[in-house]
């Protein structure tokens, strides 16, 4: 990346375009394709970046240096891993900084696989405390803990909680903190320069924005911390594909464009929404009048693509999804092409029956809300 485009002050769209190239090479294309290798030459002592592919991979390290300098823009010291999986990333974390005796504060809001992994860390011996998002609950239950994770927006409830001030409070403890991005996106929101100390996401949402590639990454400050992540991989092996490397890099130079016409329509859709008598419990954060408003807007720059609200029943909400054309009924957020789904139906969330995540994709918008519209007012019959 040119030292222009590299710049702090760069914009979202020149740094997203740039992001991760190399050096120009004169008949070299831009952005080189997938390395397929399982392993490289290495004769002798072992030297260089590139041994074994479990390890490391060039199609890997472009990813990498083009998510840090999204994540973190202008910032030193910071380190980027990918991943073959958010879950894989977020286990990283989890299980490389965590031992027998230790305590970690989770969501109790956050993503649905999340008890999954509490069983799971409750069997090697950890200490799980959890907290709702919203009010900064998290404060009343730090006390002792090794780890705090936070989740904002959390998924699928669309709480915010305060980031600095969560930080503040559990580094006073000796806590770490990490933040699960994948809402967000780095175009949203920045948890390194709020002072968390990893940022996760799922790169299988919008970051890469087509529903085509699963991907996970973590960035970090603590270079103890982040050594310990990159055995952890090294460990289990949650590497990416090179394809699917190259096509995450390939994706995010559309990132800026996607996320501000998602983010836009997302608006949008939430504020037709509000007029409609049988949407209860509405939520985004980019509305005035919803509850996170205030606190997203002090720490993010953009609000998300993913709006919730809840229709009576699960027979009402059922029929409305199955009056959409736009719209699949589908899992997974932050594509192109908008998706939706009925909540309750994996069992892993705490909400009701009719609840419905509507994750808004690049449809014109005035198409979008002409077709929720219309397939609330079919579902009423």
């Amino acid at each position: 990346m040119s030292d222009s485009a590299a710049d702090k002050g760069a914009g979202d769209g020149t740094r997203a375009v740039r992001a991760g190239l190399p050096e120009p090479v004169k008949h070299e294309p831009t952005l080189p394709g997938p390395v397929f290798a399982a392993h490289f030459h290495l004769p002798g002592e072992v030297t260089g970046p590139y041994a074994y592919g479990r390890d490391e991979n060039p199609t890997w390290t472009h990813l990498e240096r083009a998510v840090g300098e999204l994540e973190a823009p202008g910032q030193d010291g910071v380190e980027t891993l990918v991943f073959a999986s958010g879950m894989a990333a977020i286990s990283s974390v989890l299980f490389s900084q965590l031992r027998a005796g230790d305590t970690v504060v989770l969501p109790d809001d956050g993503y649905q696989v999340l008890p999954l992994v509490r069983a799971q860390l409750e069997a090697y011996g950890i200490q799980v405390r959890t907290a709702p998002t919203a009010g900064d609950a998290q404060l009343d239950v730090l006390d002792g803990a090794k780890l705090l994770w936070i989740e904002t927006p959390s998924n699928p409830g669309l709480d915010v909680c305060d980031i600095s001030r969560l930080v503040e409070a559990a580094h006073a403890r000796g806590a770490l903190v990490a933040v699960d991005n994948t809402l967000a996106t780095p175009l949203g929101q920045r948890p390194l320069a709020l002072g968390a100390d990893f940022s996760v996401a799922s790169g299988t949402k919008q970051l890469t924005g087509h529903g085509d590639v699963l991907l996970g990454y973590v960035a970090g400050t603590d270079a103890t911390a982040m050594a310990a992540v990159r055995r952890w991989r090294k460990i289990v092996g949650a590497i990416p594909g090179p394809m699917e490397a190259w096509l995450a890099h390939r994706s995010i130079a559309t990132l800026q464009l996607r996320v501000d016409r998602q983010n836009a329509t997302a608006l949008t859709l939430a504020g037709a929404l509000r007029g409609r008598a049988e949407v209860t419990g509405l939520r985004y954060p980019g509305l005035p009048d919803d509850p996170s408003h205030k606190i997203a807007s002090r720490q993010m720059r953009r609000y998300g693509c993913v709006v919730s609200f809840t229709l009576p029943t699960r027979a009402r909400a059922e029929r409305f999804l199955d009056a959409l054309r736009l719209v699949d009924d589908a899992t997974s957020f932050g594509g192109v092409r908008s998706t939706a789904e009925r909540r309750g139906r994996w069992g892993g969330d705490a909400v009701p029956e009719g609840f419905i995540r509507f994750s808004v994709g690049a449809e014109d918008p005035e198409d979008l809300v002409a077709d929720v519209l219309r397939a609330l007012d079919a579902s009423a019959r």
